[in-house]
């Protein structure tokens, strides 16, 4: 009971701080706005009409940029979205909002906004545009958010390296009717302060028995229901990921690729992070391994009618 009232106790200071931070007016506004992206955000992701899904995700751009120009709208969680990724860096100087805009089983592109904190709680954003389908080098490109490979990130893990903060992307890509993919990259921030996704050679195997190049981001690539999987261990400190085969022995063809039960990984060693080729000396069967939280509830609560 003692300390079911502790975090009672918690939660009301909780509520108490976030409320003094954003006016009550704007408070009512952005829940109202809150209702509308919560409605169409659904309909993106859930209609069976493509142009229904393109619609809703024209309108759920336009109110998102609205809300977030309200003055302290970074306090304000919008934990009602269950269809859009929003992930807050660990020391909270911005959060990351990503969705996906699927046409047909051939065609899925990402979106996103970064939002900054600022000190007088106006708004500071970088819109991102997916722009893989024109980018022939994706493994070597380092752009701003205007050359956004595109992906929707379920993990946010920063680093240190000579005084400059660096933050390490997990995020997945429904790419098409045969595969899906995993990315891991690095954003960090220019001198001034836009975002820069990418590092040069920040993926090292230069410890492997046969090392290979190093690379600006790292591309799990694989067959579409193979169930592959990409997460940070925290006790470990170390991303791990499943080790693949091909079920044709066709390792070129990426929709043949399947998860084997070993796992490799990547440790972060003076700015980079160095890949660990076999992880665990014993295979480890399905669901032994360590699991990160979904980003979003498995079964969505239906939304109300349109606000």
């Amino acid at each position: 009971m003692k300390r079911i009232l502790i975090i009672l106790s918690l939660c009301f200071y909780a509520v108490i701080t976030f409320a003094q931070k954003i006016d009550s007016a704007d408070l009512k506004v952005l829940r109202t706005k809150e209702d509308s992206l919560k409605y169409f955000s659904f309909l993106m992701i859930n209609s069976e009409d493509p142009g229904e899904r393109m619609r809703c995700d024209s309108h759920f751009i336009k109110i998102i940029v609205r809300s977030l120009k309200i003055k302290n709208s970074f306090e304000f969680s919008f934990d009602s979205l269950q269809t859009v990724s929003k992930l807050v860096a660990p020391d909270s100087s911005f959060r990351i909002f990503t969705w996906h805009l699927v046409k047909d089983e051939n065609y899925c592109r990402q979106k996103g906004v970064i939002q900054m904190k600022t000190t007088d709680g106006s708004m500071k954003i970088y819109p991102l545009r997916d722009v893989s389908e024109f980018t022939d080098r994706a493994m070597d490109t380092i752009a701003n958010s205007g050359g956004w490979i595109g992906a929707i990130y379920y993990r946010i893990i920063q680093k240190e390296y000579q005084g400059k903060k660096y933050y390490t992307l997990i995020g997945f890509d429904e790419h098409n009717a045969r595969t899906t993919r995993k990315w891991i990259e690095v954003l960090s921030f220019n001198d001034w302060n836009e975002p820069v996704f990418g590092l040069k050679n920040v993926f090292s195997y230069a410890e492997d028995s046969i090392p290979r190049p190093s690379q600006n981001r790292f591309l799990l690539e694989y067959k579409n229901d193979g169930r592959a999987r990409v997460q940070f261990d925290e006790e470990m400190d170390m991303i791990l990921f499943d080790h693949l085969i091909s079920e044709t022995n066709e390792p070129e063809k990426k929709y043949t690729l399947i998860p084997d039960g070993d796992y490799e990984g990547f440790v972060w060693k003076n700015g980079q992070w160095m890949h660990i080729d076999k992880v665990f000396k014993q295979k480890l069967e399905d669901g032994q391994a360590p699991m990160p939280m979904p980003f979003k509830d498995k079964e969505p609560v239906v939304p109300p009618g349109m606000p």
